[in-house]
C-alpha cells in the first residue's frame, strides 16, 4: 500500500482518538541532581511552566501524593530490574499496580504507566532477556489494571532512537534486525490491541553534532525558512529534522504491518550547555528548539508531521532541571528548562500561546561551529579537596604509564599541589580512555579547558580535535 493511502486510512481510524488527546506539552521530571528543589516545590514549579503532563522516571509515592488534586496528566515508570520478575508472575505485577497505581489512582491522575526505561539500548546477556519479557510483562500489567476497571491508563515503553535501523530518507526507516521480528513486532502487536502508544525518544541535536557539515543547523531547530528536503521513496517533503526522523519510525512499523500505531514523544529537547567540544550546546539552540516544538506540537488545529498530518502526538520535553549527577558528557547535565535553583535558564511558555516577540533576546551562540584546537581536562573550581584525593587515585589506577610522571623526581611532581597533580592525571586519563567513552567528569570534579595547565618542563596531555 502506498504512504499516502497509508496515511488517509490512519486518519479516518483516528478521527475521533485525535479529539480525546490533549496536546499540552509534558516534562521529564528527572531527578539526578544532589542540588534540586524539592518535590513540593518542584510541583508548583512545573503548574508555574503551564505543563499539561508530568513524567517520572519511578513511582515516587511522594511526588504522587503531590500531584493528586492537579490538573497534570501523570507517566509512571517501572524499573527495568523489575520486568523480567513481573514478566513471569502476576502476582508480582498485581503487586506492583497495588503499591504504585492503586494507592494514588484517580486522584492523581495517572495517565500513562511506562515498562521499563530504553530497554533496547542495553545489550549485555541479561540485558536481551528483558528484551523478551517486556511485552509479557506490559500484558500482566494490563491484565491486572483491567481487574481493577481502570481502562484509561495506556501502557507502553519508552524507546531510544536506536531502535531504528536505518532512518535516511525516512521511507527506508527500519527496526534494527537483533529486535524487529522477536522484540518489536509483538510490542506493537499490544500497543495496536490496547490503543497505546509508541513512545520514541527523539533528538535532532544528535544526529546534527554528529554530522554539522551536513546537516544544517536551522533545519535541526525547526527554522529552516525556504530548506526542504523530498524524500524519492514517498514523494513528502520535510522541512526540519525532527519530522524526517518521526517518520522513518512510522514507515519501519508500517513495513511490520502496523501503520496506524499511535506516536508519543517521550523525550525531546536541546542541551543548553556542554563540553568545549559539544558544539551548538548553547542556550539559544535550547530557546530556539524548545520554543519552535512547542508552536508545533501545540498548534491547532494540529499539525503532524508529513507521514501523519494533522495527527496530535503526546510529547514531554527532556528536562525540568539540569541535573548534575547524570554522568558521561558535558550535555547531559543541561537539558533543562531550569537551573537547580528553580529559575528559568530562558523563558518559554510550554501552552504555545506566547508570540516569539515578546521573549528576552538570547545570549548570542557562540559554539555553533566545532572547537578546533587542544583540550585538556583540569580540576573544576572549588572542589572538595578530599574527593579530589581519591578521584587522583582512580585515574592514576587505570592502566600503567598514566601518571608515572608524578612521582617523586619527576617532571611534573609537585608534593604540595594536589591540584597541578589532578590536572595531569585527569587529563592523562582522558586522553588514553576517551576512545573508549571516558569522560572529562570525575563526579563532578573536572572541566574542560582550552588553556594549557603545563608549567616549566610537566607538559600536561591534550586533545586535539
Amino acid at each position: 500500500m502506498e504512504m499516502g493511502l497509508v496515511s488517509l486510512l490512519f486518519l479516518s481510524l483516528l478521527a475521533f482518538s485525535n479529539a480525546e488527546i490533549s496536546s499540552k506539552i509534558g516534562v521529564n521530571y528527572g531527578q539526578l541532581g544532589n542540588n534540586l528543589p524539592s518535590p513540593s516545590q518542584s510541583i508548583d514549579l512545573i503548574k508555574t511552566l503551564k505543563a499539561g503532563r508530568v513524567k517520572l522516571y519511578d513511582a515516587n509515592p511522594e511526588i504522587l501524593n503531590l500531584l493528586a488534586g492537579t490538573k497534570l496528566q501523570v507517566s509512571i515508570m517501572v524499573p527495568n530490574q523489575a520486568i523480567s520478575n513481573i514478566s513471569s508472575n502476576q502476582t508480582l505485577a498485581d503487586e506492583w499496580v497495588r503499591t504504585n497505581v492503586l494507592r494514588f489512582y484517580p486522584e492523581t491522575m495517572i495517565r500513562f504507566l511506562l515498562v521499563g526505561n530504553e530497554v533496547l539500548s542495553f545489550n549485555s546477556d541479561q540485558d536481551r532477556q528483558t528484551w523478551y519479557d517486556l511485552v509479557p510483562a506490559m500484558r500482566r500489567i494490563k491484565h491486572s489494571l483491567k481487574n481493577h476497571n481502570i481502562r484509561n491508563i495506556k501502557i507502553g515503553t519508552p524507546l531510544a532512537f536506536d531502535v531504528v535501523e536505518s532512518t535516511f530518507p525516512p521511507s527506508n526507516g527500519t527496526f534494527r534486525s537483533d529486535i524487529s521480528i522477536p522484540v518489536i513486532k509483538p510490542l506493537l502487536q499490544f500497543l495496536n490491541t490496547t490503543n497505546s502508544f509508541f513512545f520514541l525518544d527523539v533528538y535532532p541535536y544528535f544526529p546534527w553534532s554528529a554530522n554539522p557539515a551536513e546537516i544544517n543547523l536551522d533545519y535541526a531547530l525547526f527554522k529552516g525558512g525556504n530548506l526542504t528536503y523530498t524524500d524519492p521513496g514517498s514523494n513528502l517533503t520535510y522541512t526540519n529534522l525532527f519530522d524526517q526522523m518521526v517518520d522513518s519510525v512510522i514507515f519501519a512499523m508500517t513495513k511490520l504491518g502496523f501503520p496506524n500505531v499511535r506516536l508519543s514523544i517521550s523525550e525531546t529537547g536541546w542541551p543548553n550547555a556542554g563540553d568545549i567540544e559539544q558544539a551548538g550546546a548553547n542556550i539559544y539552540n535550547s530557546a530556539t528548539y524548545n520554543r519552535n516544538l512547542i508552536q508545533k506540537m501545540t498548534s491547532k488545529p494540529p499539525v503532524g508531521t508529513p507521514a501523519r498530518p494533522g495527527v496530535v502526538i503526546p510529547t514531554f520535553i527532556f528536562a525540568l532541571y539540569d541535573e548534575n549527577q547524570k554522568t558521561g558528557p558535558g550535555t547531559e547535565r543541561h537539558w533543562g528548562l531550569l537551573y537547580p535553583n528553580g529559575t528559568g535558564i530562558y523563558e518559554v511558555d510550554l501552552t504555545g500561546i506566547r508570540p516569539e516577540f515578546e521573549y528576552k533576546q538570547l545570549p548570542a551562540p557562540l559554539n555553533n561551529k566545532p572547537y578546533k584546537g587542544k583540550i585538556w581536562c583540569v580540576v573544576a573550581r572549588g572542589v572538595n579537596i578530599t574527593e579530589l584525593g581519591s578521584a587522583l587515585t582512580y585515574a592514576c589506577g587505570q592502566v600503567n604509564g598514566t601518571c608515572d610522571v608524578l612521582f617523586p623526581g619527576k617532571e611534573c611532581y609537585r608534593p604540595v599541589s594536589l591540584i597541578s597533580h589532578a590536572n595531569y592525571a585527569f587529563s592523562s586519563y582522558w586522553v588514553q580512555f576517551r576512545g573508549q567513552g571516558g569522560t572529562c567528569y570525575f563526579n563532578g570534579l573536572a572541566v574542560q579547558t582550552t588553556r594549557d595547565p603545563s608549567h616549566g618542563s610537566c607538559e600536561v596531555p591534550s586533545v586535539t580535535l
